[in-house]
Parts: structure tokens; sequence; C-alpha cells
């Protein structure tokens, strides 16, 4: 029997919905446009008030927010109330540029820990779990996030946090967690140290897991499924919007339910901006309608994926997101051809003779771009003949070269080359740049 968390916004009727989020956009679109000087210029620049906006339909009459707004307002231009009521700062890892800060009121914070109980319980939590938190706490919204969804629960909140392999494993075994949150690549790491450590699925409790922070395949999940005796459920967040729990997966594991009594999401074509219909895929944009400290407007999240609005056996209402096909900025453009590292990812988990850890390079030698695919044998690999090692390559090559539309060089590496990460996995190295 499927479990909710709040059972009158998970299953409102969609004229209940649509009533409160255009309510809800008004009310933030005036809040903003009184209390944010960049984001009133931008209005004004666009023609816009806050009195033209009654309803949902009115949301394409505003400008979009890019990432390169909030660098250029760093650290607090875009917050829409004084500091004095801001409780909580987080910000992105900057890896490109100066890093993105956000910043919560209680309010907020309450916001974040509802809507991340609501995938906690979609995916069968309740105040008996034990939840085993792998993900970063600091800066990073992951590992925060979880916990006060977690807490809220009434779960029993064990806050790991990243690193020491070995020991978040005696944890899991000795404390008895029944849910863990991490990257799903770093699910496999602890899978791996677990056969390591001789220590099996059957040796821990865990039931459930929820994996995101990067994006993942089904293979990857079937992997991660099968390694540690659990069921694997996506959870998709940004920094900017308000950190893991803007959409969660149900039982039904179809894509993941947007929490839309907080954040409105749209679909536009990624090079002209036109918002598309349902079902068709383009670049996810969310608005947020009930953050108080931070609120966004339109967001482009660079994240490429699907809305559909579809009856879900679970009884949940709220829309869905499919798993995103990667990132435009993860996109890589060799020789014309869009590649995202999924692909790769899909093909390999399929093949099934490899480890599931994997590299591209891509570079460029005489004005003609090359794709280096690095894939780490199993250890069982490792004593193969070279014959051997070479068909498998070419195996890998065929299904690689197929998927892709475009010929990539296969490299097989030896077992443990390839770097683990308690964080996102480093799946490219782009040497074009």
């Amino acid at each position: 029997m499927e479990k909710y968390w709040n059972k009158n916004m998970e299953c409102a009727t969609r004229d209940e919905m649509r009533a409160l989020q255009s309510f809800r956009l008004s009310q933030t679109v005036r809040r903003v446009y009184e209390n944010v000087p960049y984001y009133r210029e931008r209005m004004e620049k666009a023609g816009v008030t806050p009195d033209d906006i009654h309803s949902v339909d009115d949301l394409k009459k505003l400008p979009f927010t890019m990432k390169q707004d909030l660098r250029d307002t760093y650290p607090y231009g875009l917050f829409a109330v004084p500091m004095d009521q801001v409780v909580r700062l987080h910000a992105s890892s900057g890896t490109t540029g100066k890093q993105i800060v956000v910043g919560y009121t209680q309010n907020d914070l309450d916001v974040w820990a509802e809507c991340c109980a609501r995938a906690l319980t979609a995916a069968g939590a309740d105040n008996k779990d034990f939840m085993h938190v792998s993900y970063g706490y600091g800066l990073f919204t992951g590992g925060l996030g979880l916990h006060g969804g977690a807490e809220k629960v009434g779960m029993t909140v064990i806050p790991v946090s990243t690193g020491n392999t070995n020991r978040q494993i005696n944890i899991i075994k000795d404390f008895g967690s029944t849910f863990i949150c991490c990257t799903p690549s770093y699910a496999l790491y602890l899978a791996e140290t677990m056969e390591e450590m001789g220590i099996t699925k059957d040796d821990i409790k865990l039931k459930a897991g929820l994996f995101g922070a990067e994006p993942w395949t089904e293979e990857m999940r079937q992997e991660i499924e099968s390694k540690l005796g659990l069921k694997a459920f996506d959870i998709y967040g940004l920094t900017e919007i308000i950190g893991p729990g803007v959409a969660f997966e149900c039982s039904e594991q179809t894509g993941m339910h947007i929490n839309e009594d907080n954040f409105i999401a749209e679909t536009i074509d990624p090079d002209t901006g036109e918002v598309l219909p349902e079902g068709e895929q383009g670049e996810i944009v969310f608005t947020c309608i009930t953050k108080e400290a931070f609120p966004l407007l339109r967001y482009r999240t660079r994240d490429i994926g699907i809305l559909k609005r579809e009856k879900c056996s679970c009884g949940r209402t709220l829309i869905k997101m499919m798993k995103p096909a990667g990132r435009s900025d993860d996109m890589l453009i060799i020789r014309g051809v869009n590649v995202f590292p999924s692909q790769v990812e899909s093909v390999l988990l399929q093949l099934g003779n490899t480890a599931p850890y994997y590299q591209l390079i891509v570079d460029r030698v005489d004005n003609t771009d090359t794709l280096e695919i690095q894939v780490e044998i199993s250890p069982e690999m490792f004593s193969d003949t070279v014959k051997s090692l070479e068909d498998q390559e070419k195996i890998i090559k065929n299904a690689i070269d197929s998927t892709l539309g475009i010929s990539a060089k296969i490299r097989l590496v030896e077992p443990k080359t390839i770097q683990r990460t308690e964080g996102k996995a480093v799946r490219v190295i782009d040497k074009r740049k």
C-alpha cells in the first residue's frame, strides 16, 4: 500500500494545483519585483510588471534566469529578504567561475524538509528506519537536505557524510542502517569495497536508497540493486532551486514526481527558449513559488528531460519528469554529434563484462575531434589472455560506435585505475578547451 507524507498536496486535483500555483506565482513575482532590484530591472526591460502575472499561463511573459545571473549578483544580490532573516547559506561547488550562493529562511528549511520527507516516504521510509547519510555535509546541499527530511519523517539519522569507505560499511552493518543516500557512483564503490571486506548484502539491512546528484542509467540502478540488495530510487534537485527533493521517484519508478506546490516546471527548446508541449524533450526550467530568501523565476537548469502528466499507479497526481538524459553543459559535441556520458554507461552495463567505471577523454588532433573511452576491466578479466581482451575491446567498440554514431577508441585499463570518488564521478576529460 502506497504511503504519502502529504496526501492533500501529492494527490491534489489538476484544478486545485493550478489554482494554488497561480496564486503563489503572482505573489512571488510581486515580492521579487519589490525586493530584488536586479529582477525588477530585468522585468522592466522585458516590459512586464507584477500586474501582468495572474496565472501559470502568464509564466512565459517572464524573462529566464541563468546561472550567469547568479554569478553577476554574487553573493547576495538575488536575495529577496534582509540577511537577518536568512538562517542558512549553501553554495555550489563552483568548479567554473564564482560559486553560486543560496540562502534559506527558517520557512524555506521547513519546505525543504517537507519535500525530502515526501521523497523518503515514497521510497517506503517511516520512523522505524535508520537513515545513513553519505552525501557530503557543509556547503553542498545533499547531506543537510536529506538529513532534514529524514528527521521530519522521524527516522534515526546517521550523519556519516563522505569519506572513509571501510568505516562507512562497518557503520551500515553495526548500526543497522535500513536506508542510504549518496551518489550512485559512490553506491557502487561501497558495494565494491564491501566485497573486498568479505561482507555480503545478506550481512546488512539496507532495503532502499535515494541516489542523485549525477545522471545515472536504468542499468546502473539494476547494478546497485543487485550488489547492495536494496531498491534504488532516484531523487532530483539542484542547489539553485532548493537542493535534493525538487522531484522524487515513487514505487512505480517511471519518472520523478515534481513537488508542484513549490516549483513550477517547464520544458523549453534550449536554442530558442520556446516553451515545448508536455511529453517533448527539452531543457527543464523551474520557478520557485514558495521560497522566501532565494526565489528564482524561470531558472534554466541545463538538464535535458521530458515532463509527463499521466495517471500513476501510486495515486500521486504530481507531474513527472523523466530521468534527465544529461545536462546540456555535460553534452559533448564530437565531430558534430551530441554525446552524453550516460549513453556510454548504458552500453557498458548492458554488456556487463567490465567494471562499471569509465572515462571519456576528448581531444583534438589535426583539427579533428578524437574520443577515447577508458574502461576498467574487472579483476576476473585481468587474468584473461591478450587475445580475449582484444576481442572484448572490439565488442565494446562496436556497441559504442553504433550507439553514439561516431567512432571511438576503446582502451581497457587495469582494475582500480579510474579514480573512485565520494561525490560526483568525473566522467569526462575534455582536452579541447
